[in-house]
């Protein structure tokens, strides 16, 4: 096998050498093609660009499969936490006993926010959406911990824990002045997932009762979501932390890229979907056939995935949480039987199954979000405090990648050719009508 790709331009030939992943991957690496052949590739959405060497996520697409550092998304489902599931990201390696406990006070400690920041909170407007809210306020973070130039190994290791931890605390007080209600602090008693719906649902009045379906949904939810390969926020991350702009600024542009319904928006966009099937009093068999119809307006929302071309393993281990929580006693709504009876009818509906039409990770996070009690626009929201720790580790293995440089793409222009400059009274109005 040809240990390298052989391209003619114009009668001459150019070699490139290939690249081959631990998985069997390859790549042709075209870095010397502009300097060579004068020639650049044309990839618009970058879907056959390999941006990166990574040694964090592994996808294979076709078999559904999903690796954090080598380990399969389904035994770190079921075996890990959130925590520890950071820490490999970020490390590469499960910790041991004494690291893991290490780690874990380090994000305790760093929990709290500068007290200052709650005036930021009360300026925003009431109805201020959450995801503007934290993107805006990790940024501000860098004017109150500022990050030096150059960040030695324990410097690193705490800015990196001030954001896993802080960015739950930004979002538990913007949901709080959402509501209009005092923010709750932290506490050093609770495991992260536990302080995080403590600061969400408890009050003054009102303590918040810790149910373990609820934390393990939602702790699952978290792991699913850490990371996942060179996605529209990752690469968002590698792009903007090319410049070397502070850590606090670049998780805020994860945050930004991520706020999109195109991406980290999309398990709302099925409560949406719900909502409507339920306000217009459809039915979800004449809704699911409308939705095949590519003529219909209607938009079956949660199935199929852009990666992942047979069924998407993170909606696997999320499905069982998810009808745990829907058949809970005390937990009932229409949107989940709508959901439920959608779900059963795509199932077996051959259209669907034919063209791979599973449902998606964010079919069942919607719901399992909707049953946990967060609000909507809150669902994005959680997705970022679970992608931090990817981003982190996105962004510390490229900077520390020894042929670091600022991403900076190309571009085939198509506009105007060269032309002068004309007065203006010579100059032509194109305004119509």
């Amino acid at each position: 096998m040809s240990d390298s790709a052989k391209l003619i331009i114009d009668g001459k030939e150019h070699l490139f050498p290939i690249v081959k992943g631990t998985q069997g991957e390859r790549a042709i690496d075209i870095t010397g093609l502009r300097e060579q052949a004068g020639l650049i590739t044309l990839d618009t959405s970058l879907g056959n660009t390999g941006s990166c060497l990574s040694r964090i996520t592994y996808i294979d697409g076709e078999k559904g499969i999903l690796l954090y550092r080598g380990y399969p998304i389904e035994e770190l489902a079921e075996k890990s936490t959130f925590v520890e599931t950071a820490y490999l990201l970020i490390h590469g390696e499960l910790p041991a006993k004494d690291e893991l406990s290490v780690f874990s006070n380090r994000l305790n400690e760093s929990s709290l926010i500068h007290e200052d920041m709650r005036h930021f909170f009360v300026a925003f407007p009431k109805y201020a959406h959450p995801m503007g809210i934290l993107a805006t306020m990790v940024a501000s973070l860098s004017t109150f911990y500022p990050v030096p130039d150059i960040m030695d190994p324990d410097a690193e290791e705490q800015f990196m824990a001030n954001l896993i931890s802080q960015v739950r605390t930004v979002a538990a007080f913007s949901y709080k002045k959402s509501i209009g209600e005092p923010t709750v602090y932290p506490s050093f008693k609770l495991r992260y997932v536990e302080n995080f719906l403590n600061m969400m649902f408890s009050s003054p009045v009102k303590d918040y009762r810790q149910d373990p379906d609820i934390v393990r949904a939602v702790e699952l939810f978290l792991i699913l979501h850490a990371d996942h390969e060179q996605n529209c926020s990752a690469s968002t991350v590698r792009l903007v932390g090319s410049s070397l702009s502070n850590i606090y600024s670049v998780i805020s542009a994860g945050i930004s890229a991520l706020w999109g319904p195109r991406h980290g928006g999309a398990n709302q966009e099925v409560i949406h979907m719900l909502e409507h099937i339920l306000a217009t009093g459809a039915d979800p068999k004449g809704f699911i056939n409308r939705a095949k119809n590519k003529t219909s307006k209607e938009r079956l929302m949660g199935f199929g995935h852009r990666v992942y071309k047979s069924f998407d393993p993170r909606a696997k281990i999320l499905k069982q949480a998810c009808h745990k929580l829907l058949n809970k006693p005390g937990v009932s709504n229409p949107l989940f039987d709508i959901a439920l009876k959608i779900e059963e009818l795509a199932l077996k509906d051959e259209y669907f199954v034919e063209r791979n039409l599973y449902p998606n990770v964010d079919f069942y996070s919607g719901l399992i979000l909707k049953a946990v009690g967060i609000p909507y626009d809150m669902f994005t929201v959680l997705f970022a405090i679970g992608r931090v720790p990817g981003w982190l580790a996105q962004w510390r293995e490229m900077v520390h990648t020894a042929s670091f440089k600022i991403v900076r793409p190309r571009q085939v222009y198509i506009g105007q050719s060269k032309r002068h400059y004309e007065p203006i009274d010579k100059r032509i109005s194109r305004k119509q009508g």
